[in-house]
């Protein structure tokens, strides 16, 4: 019996009516390919049963065909020390990587490892999407260093002028600001800010100015008692709040810079006898997926991740591809739960 003849890129070409580099750019997932085109190399590739051989194509242009995903320890009270708003994003990332013909290497690292080092000359990958980086101002250099080494990274942050690398982020100034004028829209007017509002946190750090803003627009003072620097994690949230009751300074809000801050903060209330939202009206920032369930139901800022995944992914494949990619600001929405809806005016 005859060998089958092996299916080429030339042969889609050919059916698809187009030229054998933009197959192989379609197949590729570039964005220089508009969707109709995608669609028709795509059906003429399922019409002859051709299937890419990543390996070979991954000799060919020396690309991997592999994204790497880093996610880098934090506090949990589980053993998976992975902030639960970064685990809402995986399944869009896997879902991207899927489409534009990728697989995702996903690592654990440990902020204390030189992980810039190590996945610049591995070579494991060809780009990385880098979710959480602890204190931005220590790791701000090794982005500098990567970046500088021709490294191709996409981070999830906040969106700063003059960054070592390209970031997808959400509007945290607005959202900030949107939480705050929903606190005083209830009646509260000594609301307290719980987070690390340095620019070691810039996302937290551009909360507190939206925050701030709304303040100064209702012609309220800033009064920096109310203020109290928290990690984005529950036991900090708790103490956090025991640090605010033993300021021994009066306050209706809470307006915490992430939900697990916020979750936190609920359980220490709790603990007092503070009932919420009667005494202390609570608000988060993430609207990760505990946030509906804790009792009562958490007032947030849902950030969407489902776009915020592809975004990482497109930004990544197009400088791998040597196409421009610019940071880019999501916009957020405020959910309003129980935490904060007050039936009468704070005091």
């Amino acid at each position: 019996m005859a060998n089958k003849k092996r299916i080429t890129s030339f042969d889609i070409a050919e059916l698809a009516g187009v030229s054998q580099a933009t197959v192989s750019r379609a197949l590729r997932g570039s964005t220089q390919v508009s969707e109709e085109t995608r669609q028709r190399v795509a059906a003429a590739a399922a019409t002859l049963h051709y299937t890419v051989d990543k390996h070979a194509s991954g000799l060919r242009s020396q690309f991997s065909g592999t994204l790497a995903l880093l996610f880098f320890e934090d506090p949990t009270p589980d053993d998976s020390r992975i902030n639960p708003f970064f685990l809402s994003m995986l399944g869009s990332i896997t879902r991207e990587c899927a489409r534009q013909g990728y697989d995702l290497l996903i690592s654990f690292q440990e902020l204390a490892r030189d992980w810039h080092a190590d996945f610049a000359e591995s070579k494991k990958a060809d780009g990385i999407i880098l979710l959480g980086y602890g204190d931005y101002l220590a790791h701000a250099s090794r982005l500098e260093r990567l970046c500088a080494q021709g490294t191709r990274i996409v981070c999830w942050g906040a969106v700063l002028p003059g960054q070592p690398c390209v970031t997808i982020g959400c509007d945290n100034f607005h959202g900030g600001r949107s939480v705050t004028e929903h606190l005083l829209a209830q009646g509260c007017r000594r609301i307290a800010f719980l987070g690390d509002a340095s620019s070691h946190f810039p996302e937290f750090q551009e909360r507190y100015r939206g925050h701030l803003q709304a303040l100064r627009a209702h012609g309220i003072a800033t009064d920096d008692a109310l203020q109290v620097d928290a990690e984005s994690f529950q036991y900090s949230g708790r103490q956090a709040v025991e640090t605010l009751l033993a300021r021994n300074v009066s306050f209706d809000a809470i307006f915490a810079a992430s939900d697990l801050i916020a979750i936190g903060a609920l359980g220490a209330l709790s603990a007092r006898g503070i009932e919420v939202p009667d005494d202390v009206a609570v608000a988060g920032f993430d609207d990760i997926p505990m946030a509906s369930f804790v009792n009562p139901p958490l007032t947030t800022v849902l950030q969407d991740t489902a776009l915020a995944g592809e975004m990482l992914v497109d930004s990544l494949v197009r400088l791998i591809h040597g196409e421009a990619a610019a940071s880019r600001m999501l916009p957020m929405r405020l959910v309003v739960r129980n935490s904060s809806r007050r039936q009468t005016a704070c005091a």
